[in-house]
């Protein structure tokens, strides 16, 4: 995939360094791969990603149009760690059929199927939008941006916070999100009945309810709040309808 960007962590510090910085426990990915996001101190979305971790260094997957900013976070926060961080050339391949040699199986949802980073692209032909919309998986630019707070993302759901690994940058938010208060506002599923565009406001009763994000076919993943999505809303000329699985 030509749209993902491979950044690699060297160094004999690149494990304790990334793990007090990002929501799920770096030593999960030994030898395999995890998911996770890096916070602002505020709680706030900056990037998700996946973790790989192989014999001599950490890998980052990250969506290119997010990685530069990652990599500049991520120098920031180093300091005088003996860590050192640069893009690699490798090209990120995914698809739902047979897994290739060398293959990883996505960490988020058994559904997403493979991930394989090499010289060549060897993915295939999968529509990730109703994939995606199917089980609820955001992507970054779209149900992802910096007003983001990942549980009401869904990031617990899908492997992407660990509460206890200890601290991470906005750890102290997202605690707080998960034991002390009920969710409000999140990202969910609608059912859609006629034509809604992405990034139509939503509205129930002519009050303010959320946005419409990704669309596929009679479907879609929409940001709610969900005290005024118990019933029929509006979105373009489309009416809409919490799907609650």
């Amino acid at each position: 995939m030509t749209d993902r960007t491979v950044i690699a962590l060297t160094g004999a510090d690149r494990v304790d360094f990334l793990q007090g910085l990002i929501t799920n426990d770096v030593n999960k990915a030994e030898d395999g791969i995890i998911y996770a996001a890096l916070l602002t101190p505020q709680g706030k979305f900056i990037a998700d990603f996946f973790v790989l971790g192989q014999a001599d260094r950490l890998l980052i997957d990250v969506a290119s149009d997010a990685a530069p900013a990652l990599a500049q976070r991520l120098a920031m926060y180093r300091l005088r760690a003996d860590v050192q961080i640069a893009e690699t050339g490798l090209i990120v391949s995914r698809g739902t059929g047979p897994a290739p040699k060398d293959a990883l199986q996505d960490p988020r949802h058994p559904t997403l199927g493979w991930r394989v980073y090499g010289d060549t692209d060897i993915g295939d032909d999968t529509d990730w939008d109703t994939l995606r919309v199917a089980h609820l998986i955001p992507e970054t630019g779209l149900e992802l941006t910096q007003d983001s707070y990942i549980l009401e993302s869904g990031f617990e759901a899908l492997h992407g916070v660990d509460f206890k690994k200890g601290c991470f940058v906005g750890q102290e938010i997202v605690a707080r999100m998960k034991h002390k208060t009920d969710l409000k506002k999140g990202l969910a599923r609608v059912e859609i009945e006629g034509t809604a565009e992405p990034g139509a406001a939503i509205t129930a009763d002519g009050k303010p309810v959320g946005k419409l994000h990704t669309v596929a076919a009679n479907q879609g993943i929409a940001y709610l709040r969900f005290d005024r999505a118990t019933g029929p809303m509006q979105a373009g000329d489309a009416t809409l309808t919490r799907i609650i699985d």
